[in-house]
C-alpha cells in the first residue's frame, strides 16, 4: 500500500510555513495519541502516520529532499536509512519539543539554578493629612536578602556549585515510554541543575539570610485608600544568587476625626445652635492645608443644608486641582435649659404660627387629611 503524500497527512499546503506545520503536528498529534483513544488501532496508525510526516518536514533538508523526490528520497537508505519514517529516539525529541511548548519547558531554567525571589507585600496606614500633603516615610521590612559571604552562591568561600550529575545541568530528567516521552523536575538538584558539596556556612546552601531592611517609601500628595506601590527589586532575594523579587506597599487611610473622603472631595458635619440656623450666622472650619474657612449661615437654615467649598478637598494625583469641601450642618436642640430659657422658649412658642414651621405644619396637616379618609 502506497503511502500518502505527508503535506496530505498534516492537512497544510506545500508551501506552510514552520509554525503552521507545528501546529498541525501538535493538533493531530494530540487527536490521535494512543492514550486519548486506548485500543484503536487506527488511532494508533494515525499517530504514528502524522508523526512520520511531521519528522520529515520539519528538517528543511529532509522537507527539500521530499519535495523534489517524494517517497523515493528516503528508499534504499537515503537520509541515513529509516525510510522516512521517525525513529523512536527522534520521534521522542520532536514530542519533547511539542510539551516544552504546552507546558512551558522551553529551557528557562535549565543549568541557571537561579530563582527569582519572592514578591512582598507591605500593609501602610497614612493619616489624610499626610496624604493631603505627601511625604516620605520610613518602614521596617524583614526579608531574605543576599548572603554576603557566598554572594548568593549558596557555596562555601572558594568553592563553586558543580553541574548536577543527573541532569546534566538541565534541571529536568525525561524517561521515554513508547512513543511518548515524559518530563519531570529533577530530583537532585530540583530543577535548579546545581548541586552544591560543600554549602556556605551563613546560609546552608540556599544563597539567602534574614534580616530587617529600613526602606525610605515615597507617597505622593492625593494618594487614594487602596493604592499599591511598587518597588522593584526590593522583595525576597532570589536564590542561588537570582534576580529579587518586589515589594508592593498597600496603602489604607485612618480614619479622620471629623472629615470623610470621596475621592477628592471631602465632606464634613458641623452642629449648628438652633439662634444661628434660624437668624443666620456664620462659623469657622479647619481645613486639611492647616487654614480655616468661612462658612456663612443664612436665616431659616435646615437641618441637611451642604455648602461647598470649591478648591478645599483633596490633590488631585498627577494634576494641580484639588477637589471640594462639603459642609452639611445639623441643627442642635438645646438641652440642660434653665428655668428662665424655658420660660423664653415657651414664649417663643405662644406666639409662633404655621408660617414660622412650614414643614411640621404641612406634615400635620397631610397627617390628618389621611386620617379623616379613613373614617369616611
Amino acid at each position: 500500500m502506497s503511502k500518502r503524500d505527508y503535506y496530505e497527512v498534516l492537512g497544510v499546503a506545500r508551501e506552510v510555513d514552520e509554525k503552521a506545520l507545528k501546529g498541525a503536528y501538535r493538533k493531530l498529534a494530540m487527536k490521535y495519541h494512543p492514550d486519548r483513544n486506548p485500543g484503536d488501532d487506527e488511532a494508533e496508525a494515525n499517530f504514528k502516520e502524522v508523526s512520520e510526516a511531521y519528522e520529515t518536514l520539519k528538517d528543511p533538508q529532509k522537507r527539500a529532499a521530499y519535495d523534489r523526490f517524494g517517497h523515493a528520497a528516503f528508499e534504499n537508505g537515503g537520509f541515513g536509512g529509516g525510510g522516512g519514517g521517525a525513529g523512536q529516539g527522534d520521534f521522542a525529541s520532536s514530542m519533547a519539543d511539542i510539551f516544552d511548548e504546552f507546558f512551558g519547558g522551553g529551557g528557562g531554567r535549565r543549568g541557571s539554578g537561579r530563582e527569582r525571589g519572592a514578591d512582598l507585600r507591605y500593609n501602610l496606614e497614612v493619616s489624610l493629612e499626610e496624604a493631603y500633603e505627601g511625604k516620605s516615610v520610613e518602614i521596617e521590612v524583614p526579608t531574605s536578602v543576599t548572603c554576603e559571604p557566598c554572594s548568593g552562591s549558596g557555596a562555601k568561600s572558594g568553592t563553586r556549585p558543580s553541574s548536577c550529575p543527573t541532569c546534566g545541568g538541565a534541571g529536568r530528567v525525561r524517561a521515554a515510554q513508547g512513543f511518548f516521552t515524559m518530563e519531570r523536575t529533577c530530583p537532585t538538584c530540583q530543577g535548579r541543575g546545581e548541586v552544591i558539596a560543600d554549602p556556605c556556612d551563613s546560609c546552608g546552601g540556599t544563597g539567602r539570610t534574614t534580616k530587617e531592611r529600613t526602606l525610605s517609601v515615597n507617597i505622593p500628595s492625593g494618594i487614594e485608600d487602596g493604592t499599591r506601590i511598587r518597588l522593584t527589586g526590593e522583595g525576597e532575594a532570589g536564590a542561588r544568587g537570582g534576580p529579587a523579587g518586589d515589594l508592593y506597599i498597600f496603602l489604607s487611610l485612618r480614619p479622620h476625626e471629623f472629615f470623610q473622603r470621596d475621592g477628592a472631595d471631602i465632606f464634613c458635619r458641623v452642629p449648628i445652635s438652633m439662634t444661628t440656623a434660624a437668624l443666620g450666622g456664620q462659623f469657622e472650619v479647619p481645613a486639611l492645608d492647616g487654614n480655616t474657612a468661612r462658612v456663612k449661615v443664612p436665616e431659616s437654615t435646615q437641618t441637611g443644608k451642604q455648602f461647598r467649598l470649591r478648591g478645599k478637598g483633596m490633590p488631585i494625583m498627577r494634576s494641580s486641582q484639588k477637589g471640594d469641601m462639603y459642609i452639611q450642618v445639623a441643627v442642635e436642640t438645646p438641652t440642660n435649659l434653665t428655668k428662665r430659657q424655658k420660660e423664653l422658649l415657651s414664649e417663643f412658642e405662644g406666639v409662633s404660627s404655621g408660617e414660622n414651621h412650614p414643614e411640621s405644619t404641612g406634615f400635620f396637616a397631610k397627617a390628618k387629611d389621611f386620617l379623616e379618609n379613613f373614617k369616611a
